[in-house]
This record gives structure tokens, C-alpha cells and sequence, in this order.
């Protein structure tokens, strides 16, 4: 039987051993296991982000592959160390601290179970004692014996209700007389664009069209911080340089950025919840 693929996100990034230590506790449970970086420059703490950045690139993994997640900020506390199962045939071994709001918004979980550490936690290596580092001790080593095949989903641990897992707010998008309203989801923080919530077939549907120009306002906790004329196209090379633009990003969702220039910088943005963002026809 075809052993999962491990694909792993953290807050931890590269500056310590915190990475190489998960990967080795991985490789002395199954040697063969395949470990794949998604992202280890997650901003810390942030379970928004952690949240969004699974639910980003998770479809376009092999069916069953096991994504390890670890934003912890809770890290030794109460808060369950769980396993999900999504319905469209992922696992993601994770906190359950709003980590998981996205994929259960937009794909739904169909099951999930809290780790049983008495089983599915590392021993010996002088680690009992360590409450602060379950990427290593408790993700990362139950991660590695789900995806051998050692253990079941089942065996994970007990099973709790789908409705009791940890999501943070998001407001669905709207459109009302003319008026496409959403918020900054995330930023795409290499380039300094920003994401919406808004699908792009909301535009179409709204008579948006490439090649207009919109009026876009944005609120930060309601109060207005941008409120500009701005072209909807297809890509950043339909304007000049420093020029914002309106456009259709890899997830079929609209987004903001300036050509050859960091949108949520110059204009000093962010995202998150209290982030709003309107779209209209410019008149």
C-alpha cells in the first residue's frame, strides 16, 4: 500500500533546530516517509494565516496526503492537539485553535479526533517533561503514524462533534444594488498583494467586467483608508508600473495589488476580518 505524503507548515522558520528535529522524529518512525516543506515563515502565532494557507494549496495535493500544521500559540494548555479528516480525502494533524476554519468553511471536515497522547506521543529522548513543543513530540510523531499506515484515523483518538471545533469569523461576500462587498483574507506577503474573499464569478455576475474601472473603498474596523478609481484586468501587465489594479488571482477569487510594487505596503494595509473592502462601477 502507497504510504501518504507529509507536507508540513510552521511559524517555526529555518533559524533553529525546531524543523530539523520534527523531520527526524518523522524519518525514525518510517524512514521512507516523504516530508514536503509547505511553509515554515508562517507569521507567528497567527492561526488566521495557518487557517488560510491550508485551505490554499490543499486540493491540488494527492488524495490522503497528511498536512501537518503547527501555530501554537496554546502550545501546553488546554486546547485539543487534533487529527481531520476533510471530506475530500485529506488529514491534517493540527491544534484545533481556528486552524482549521478554512477548509471547514470551504470543504468541509468530515470527522476529527483529539490525539490520544497516552498512544500517539513520542517517548523516551528525554521528552516527557516538554510541554512546549508538541510539533515534534505529538504532530509531527502522530502525522508519522498515520501516514505509515501504523495506526488508523480511528486510532488517532477519540472521536468529538465536527461543531465543536475552534473557527475564527468570517463574513461571506455580498452584492447589493450594485455592490460587491468582502473582506482581505490574506496577503501575498512576497509581493504585497491582497486577497479577497470575493469569488471572481461575483464580478461577472454583477456586469464587472476586464477592462473596467471600479470604485473601491476600503474600511479598517469601519473607518475608511482607501477610496479610489481602480482597473479590473486579468493580470498585473495591463497597467503601468505603481499602478493598483483589480484582478482575477490563482484561486479564482479577486484581489488587489500594484504593478511592480507592494499594494498592502504603499497604502498601508492588512488583512483579516476587520478589513472590508466595496466594489462598485465608477461613475
Amino acid at each position: 500500500m502507497e504510504k501518504a505524503i507529509l507536507v508540513f507548515q510552521t511559524d517555526f522558520t529555518y533559524k533553529e533546530g525546531a524543523v530539523c528535529a520534527m523531520y527526524g522524529v518523522v524519518k525514525s518512525v518510517d524512514r521512507s516517509l516523504e516530508i514536503i516543506d509547505g511553509s515554515h515563515e508562517l507569521p507567528q502565532y497567527d492561526t488566521w494565516s495557518a487557517s488560510y494557507r491550508l485551505y490554499q494549496s490543499m486540493k491540488f495535493w494527492p488524495k490522503g496526503t497528511v498536512f501537518v500544521s503547527v501555530v501554537d500559540p496554546g502550545v501546553g494548555t488546554s486546547r485539543k492537539a487534533s487529527v481531520a479528516k476533510t471530506k475530500d480525502g485529506y488529514f491534517i494533524v493540527s491544534p484545533d485553535n481556528g486552524s482549521l476554519t478554512h477548509v471547514k468553511n470551504n470543504v468541509g471536515i468530515e470527522s476529527i479526533r483529539e490525539i490520544d497522547e497516552t498512544i500517539n506521543r513520542l517517548k523516551g529522548k528525554d521528552t516527557e517533561g516538554v510541554s512546549i513543543f508538541h510539533g515534534r513530540d505529538l504532530f509531527g510523531y502522530c502525522a508519522a503514524r498515520l501516514a505509515s499506515g501504523i495506526i488508523s484515523f480511528e486510532e488517532v483518538g477519540p472521536e468529538y462533534s465536527v461543531d465543536e471545533i475552534i473557527c475564527h469569523k468570517i463574513e461571506k461576500p455580498t452584492i447589493e444594488n450594485g455592490v460587491i462587498k468582502g473582506i482581505f483574507e490574506i496577503n501575498d506577503p512576497n509581493f504585497g498583494n491582497l486577497w479577497t474573499n470575493v469569488e471572481t464569478k461575483m464580478f461577472f455576475e454583477n456586469d464587472f467586467n476586464y477592462g473596467d474601472d471600479l470604485q473601491v473603498t476600503i474600511y479598517h474596523d469601519d473607518i475608511i483608508v482607501y477610496d479610489k478609481k481602480v482597473r479590473f484586468d486579468k493580470s498585473f501587465g495591463m497597467v503601468e508600473k505603481g499602478e493598483d489594479i483589480i484582478y482575477n488571482n490563482e484561486l479564482m477569487k479577486i484581489a488587489m495589488a500594484t504593478s511592480m510594487d507592494s499594494f498592502e505596503k504603499k497604502n498601508n494595509l492588512g488583512f483579516g476580518s476587520n478589513w472590508k473592502v466595496e466594489f462598485k462601477k465608477y461613475e
